[in-house]
């Protein structure tokens, strides 16, 4: 696994920079996701203006004026935010301190971020110095959707966080209770329904405030979802973040932590070999000579350990249904001999199906699908209509191959992602039908 670019580099060039452990592949990732996201968004949002379905709007800027000291604040902040952070990374960070433990706490570089505080504020002032007229002159605009794409963008980055928190903490609420201030500001626990529902309400009233027209940008936006998740898997894949399967009991690891190919009883014995760790939950601290775990599930026996038996066809490798996510970035599971000294030196004791490596394939595909039917459809909501019930689909899917915390009422234990899917399946077949029943009722109207 490559929790973070270290450990790519070290794998990929054999060298050691220990400076690159501060850049998580999962931040990386999400990171190209919301670029692929965003450049399919403009090009639909252009298709859309083209068709006439979409249209600029004036807005008046001033020409002229110097730089307010707001904007001067605003640059100075986030240059030495940026700096005093990522400076001290490399330079004050203690040995024993994890990246993301030092990203949230207070120390960092004062001088370094002083420094680029200042140049960042002293470029806004001479920009803004160069263009300074006797008189400001007051300007007409014109501003197409698609030239709002950075600012819907960043405002789904931001809402997309804080909604992702908050429903991982209230999927998690007994841990919450316990630890509220370590939830809130950890740099794990995300849940995407959380950030899709939140960003999604937050992105509609910005349309909304700007002139946009709701239903043709949310068709838009449903390829530029779908494209957004498929990349973001990628990262829970290749970090190991957490979001995995049930385990396949068809095979087992051997005396190195390797994947092998479980004979008969194997299973049984390695539950029982590690029966601490199925019965009680992951290991949270990699670092102690007694490994803490997550949790005490007093009801948790080894019969009711979540498995499935799947052995793999020679012609697909092992790994793409059965994986232990060796030096996951979660430092979840078992020691791994021969690995010393290492921040994620652990495997999972039993290889699991990776389901997110499942969900990246599938949501490829469907937004090859969305693409590929996008000018057929004429209706408008219908596209996002397809999206909610496709995203629906795929995710109580593969719920089914994922362990999570359930609810039970009225003789059914769904999970979280369950009962949303479940909604956006319900959602999008309505959108599609009302919108749909709309445009024929307005085609009778016009014909009349």
């Amino acid at each position: 696994m490559y929790p973070n670019l270290y450990y790519v580099f070290k794998d990929w060039f054999g060298v050691d920079w220990k400076s690159l452990s501060f850049l998580n592949t999962f931040g990386l990732m999400v990171a190209a996701a919301f670029i692929a996201s965003a450049l399919v968004l403009a090009s639909e949002l252009k298709r859309k203006e083209a068709q006439g379905l979409l249209s600029p709007r004036e807005e008046t800027i001033t020409i002229g004026e110097p730089a307010s000291f707001s904007e001067l604040f605003f640059n100075f902040f986030i240059g030495f935010l940026f700096a005093y952070k990522l400076v001290g990374l490399f330079l004050n960070k203690p040995d024993d301190m994890v990246p993301q433990e030092y990203i949230f706490s207070k120390e960092g570089n004062l001088w370094a971020g002083l420094l680029l505080g200042g140049i960042l504020a002293g470029a806004k002032w001479w920009e803004r110095n160069k263009q300074k007229l006797k008189e400001p002159e007051q300007r007409a605009i014109r501003i197409w959707p698609h030239d709002r794409v950075g600012d819907i963008v960043i405002i789904a980055l931001i809402f997309g966080i804080i909604g992702a928190k908050l429903f991982d903490d209230l999927e998690n609420w007994n841990d919450f209770i316990q630890h509220p201030i370590e939830r809130l500001f950890s740099a794990s626990g995300l849940t995407f329904y959380g950030g899709l529902i939140l960003a999604a309400f937050a992105v509609c009233w910005y349309a909304y405030r700007k002139g946009i027209t709701i239903i043709h940008l949310v068709d838009a936006a449903g390829p530029a979802l779908m494209i957004a998740y498929a990349v973001g898997r990628i990262g829970c894949q290749v970090s190991g973040d957490g979001d995995w399967g049930i385990y396949n009991s068809a095979y087992v690891i051997d005396q190195n932590a390797k994947v092998v190919v479980a004979a008969p009883g194997d299973y049984e014995r390695n539950l029982q070999k590690y029966s601490t760790y199925f019965l009680n939950g992951s290991v949270i601290d990699s670092g102690s000579s007694a490994p803490v775990f997550v949790t005490d599930r007093k009801d948790a026996s080894l019969d009711k350990v979540p498995h499935a038996y799947f052995k793999a066809p020679a012609f697909i490798p092992t790994w793409m249904v059965a994986y232990n996510f060796p030096q996951n970035v979660n430092s979840d599971g078992i020691k791994i001999p021969g690995i010393i000294g290492d921040d994620h030196n652990r495997a999972l004791p039993q290889p699991v199906f990776p389901t997110s490596f499942y969900e990246t394939i599938i949501c490829l595909l469907l937004f090859l699908f969305l693409w590929s039917i996008r000018k057929k459809l004429k209706v408008p909501g219908e596209m996002f209509g397809i999206y909610l019930i496709l995203n629906g689909l795929e995710r109580f899917l593969i719920e089914k191959m994922r362990v999570n915390n359930q609810y039970h009422f009225f003789g059914i234990n769904p999970s979280q992602a369950e009962i949303i899917s479940f909604c956006l399946i319900i959602a999008g077949i309505l959108l599609i039908l009302i919108m749909t029943k709309r445009a024929k009722r307005n085609a009778e109207i016009l014909n009349s």
